[in-house]
């Protein structure tokens, strides 16, 4: 036999070793039911923790249906297998009845995990009710976060979509190593609180190739953060990418290295914003870059809110400790719905400085913006328009 006929043969051979050393677990050999009606979260669980004793890569498959989860905690301190991938073809529901989860913090969660890939799928949090009791002005639970992975490491998120979540749609706390690409987060622009994905305490994370809308920020950077990479992002509705709030704590994390760039913002309250409390910290945000934007009738296109204070709320001398610099807007352009398009609005205790401006060429009603500078310091380069403040 020639080498060219034995190939194939090994092909074959080695493609059909490495799924048997791929064990499945598919929810519904652990009483998963697709009906939507049937809590199916015993059953979840249980084939999590098959896969948990695995120690080799387990694959945990979730097939069409619907499949109602109340509430799943997916714990992988004692996990020896670090390879699990979770396929799921189906739509995971919270109860509708917001008051069975919507004080649970969290409604599907991930804790101590390492080495979990997640591709496709839908995670429906139902919250169309708990949106409708908070604006009527009732007694309502907080709400709960619908998708939370903590203190987790080497993460992979592919093809899912996140809806109608309670509060927040995705959540990162304390992780290292995680890349979200080709998400979906979808939630009307007038439902509360829902961000879309937030971020803290964590490094080394990437959001590529994604579309988010909601009724609060698209994506939202908490302290503690660092080697942030967000690219080819869809944003709208919402309140656009916020740095921010920072500075509610005297001692706080501060946030460094994030790269944003190639990001469309279509009708948003803000497009790119650090927004921190008029409170003393020691916290701070720098090596921040904002490249190749582009906004279609957006509120406040580029701001720095250093004065953020609701209801005048513990602010004494409405100061920010946050100390804002090294921040570069470079190739940025498109509509502004507003006269102002471009505000740095920064701590009168600790200014601004090392902003970058650079092709920046935003119009309102057909003509140039205009730019507002309060405490701010940099340079400006290349087309500018609105006129520069710095």
């Amino acid at each position: 036999m020639s080498p060219l006929a034995i190939f194939p043969l090994f092909f074959i051979f080695f493609f059909n070793l490495s799924l048997a050393s791929n064990t499945m677990y598919n929810v519904q050999n652990y009483g998963a039911n697709s009906n939507g009606k049937t809590d199916s979260s015993k059953a979840f669980l249980s084939a999590w923790a098959a896969a948990c004793v695995s120690t080799s890569p387990a694959t945990i498959y979730v097939p069409r249906g619907n499949y109602l989860i109340r509430n799943a905690y997916f714990n992988g301190q004692t996990c020896k297998s670090k390879a699990i991938t979770i396929r799921i073809d189906g739509t995971l529901l919270a109860p509708s009845d917001y008051n069975v989860i919507g004080n649970a913090g969290n409604w599907i969660k991930f804790e101590k995990v390492t080495g979990i890939s997640i591709y496709g799928g839908t995670f429906d949090g139902q919250g169309a009710g708990l949106w409708a009791c908070k604006t009527s002005g009732k007694s309502c639970p907080k709400g709960t976060t619908a998708l939370a992975f903590y203190n987790s490491n080497n993460i992979i998120m592919s093809g899912v979509t996140a809806q109608n979540s309670q509060m927040f749609h995705i959540l990162v706390d304390g992780c290292r190593n995680v890349k979200l690409q080709g998400v979906k987060v979808l939630a009307p622009g007038n439902s509360p609180n829902t961000d879309g994905i937030h971020i803290k305490l964590s490094s080394a994370v990437s959001i590529m190739n994604s579309h988010i809308g909601t009724g609060d920020d698209c994506i939202s950077i908490g302290p503690g953060n660092s080697n942030l990479w967000i690219e080819d992002i869809a944003c709208g509705p919402g309140h656009g990418v916020s740095i921010g709030s920072l500075g509610w704590k005297l001692q706080e994390p501060g946030v460094q290295n994030v790269t944003i760039k190639a990001v469309n913002f279509t009708g948003t309250t803000n497009g790119v914003r650090v927004k921190t409390w008029a409170r003393p910290s020691n916290g701070f945000v720098r090596s921040v870059h904002f490249h190749h934007i582009v906004m279609v009738n957006v509120k406040n296109p580029i701001i720095i809110d250093q004065n953020y204070c609701p209801n005048h709320e513990s602010c004494p001398q409405q100061g920010s400790g946050i100390k804002i610099s090294d921040v570069t807007y470079q190739d940025i352009h498109g509509t502004s719905a507003t006269k102002i398009a471009v505000k740095f609005d920064c701590s009168k205790t600790n200014p601004c400085s090392g902003i970058t401006l650079e092709d920046v060429n935003l119009t309102y009603k057909d003509h140039p913006a205009e730019a507002s500078c309060v405490n701010a310091g940099g340079r400006v380069s290349g087309l500018e328009e609105p006129t520069n403040c710095l």
